[in-house]
């Protein structure tokens, strides 16, 4: 089973945490997860590379093309989920990608297979609130979290399906497209993050287009986490063999940025 309180033992810190998305297959997978913990990376997204991913931009549908070019297939992701927990015992990992992968053998094999490789929770893009049964019930069954979208057309209606079932964290979509592409002002991100901390006591991770590290800093004093995704994928399309470097050096200064932002207050708070 996997470790139940990884994802809160992170967001339990002091400070924002960096969250860190690679695709899997694209690239020296295994060194560049490694160097994303060694810049300072509290937790890692893998990409399960997809044929259609329909919320990526050009970084990461290029990442995608890229690794299933190079003969990608679910059994690999999850040897190099397991590979990466043998080496990282405490950082969460988390799974990010679309439902026909997850569930075309079944969600209870997805699910025992991603717990055995040492997965902490699942991202699923394509699969709505509506339809959770499609794959929530056997992730939670399993101790894996749900990690759910919430974006700047989730009004007040809706939020509570959202939020119902969903676990680890909130991942705030901060514009309304596609991955790398837009930056969203951060008024609208102050604004949004203190309307999902009224209704969720789940930690609230803001990424999609995520790209400078004073746009990391400044979205770290108000939120619970920064995601970046798009810029660190360009970097392994970039440099290929020679990326971790290159994204160990990154991932540090984005480290800085968002560690050094004062930890955002709670509702309670």
């Amino acid at each position: 089973m996997p470790t139940p309180n990884r994802l809160s033992s992170v967001f339990a810190k002091p400070h924002p945490a960096l969250v860190c998305f690679i695709t899997a297959g694209d690239g020296d997978t295994a060194s560049n997860l490694d160097a994303l913990v060694e810049g300072g990376a509290d937790v890692i997204e893998l990409g399960m590379p997809f044929t259609d991913p329909m919320a990526d931009g050009p970084a990461i549908q290029a990442a995608n093309i890229r690794s299933l070019a190079a003969g990608t297939t679910t059994a690999d992701v999850l040897r190099m989920a397991r590979k990466f927990r043998e080496r990282h015992p405490d950082v969460p990992l988390v799974l990010m990608g679309y439902a026909n992968p997850m569930i075309r053998r079944g969600p209870e094999w997805f699910a025992k297979a991603i717990v055995e490789a040492g997965v902490d929770g699942v991202i699923c893009v394509d699969i709505p609130p509506e339809e959770d049964d499609a794959l929530g019930p056997h992730l939670r069954d399993a101790g894996i979290a749900p990690i759910r979208l919430a974006t700047p057309t989730t009004d007040a209606k809706r939020l509570p399906k959202v939020l119902e079932g969903s676990d680890g964290f909130l991942y705030y979509v901060s514009v309304a497209g596609i991955t790398g592409k837009q930056q969203a002002a951060q008024t609208s991100i102050e604004e949004a993050v203190a309307r999902l901390r009224s209704a969720t006591d789940l930690p609230i991770a803001v990424g999609f287009g995520v790209r400078t590290l004073e746009q990391a800093g400044e979205i770290a004093k108000v939120a619970d986490g920064v995601v970046v995704g798009s810029a660190l994928v360009e970097l392994v399309g970039e440099h290929g063999v020679n990326a971790p470097s290159k994204l160990r050096e990154y991932t540090a200064g984005l480290a800085k940025a968002v560690h050094s932002a004062a930890k955002a207050p709670s509702k309670e708070g």
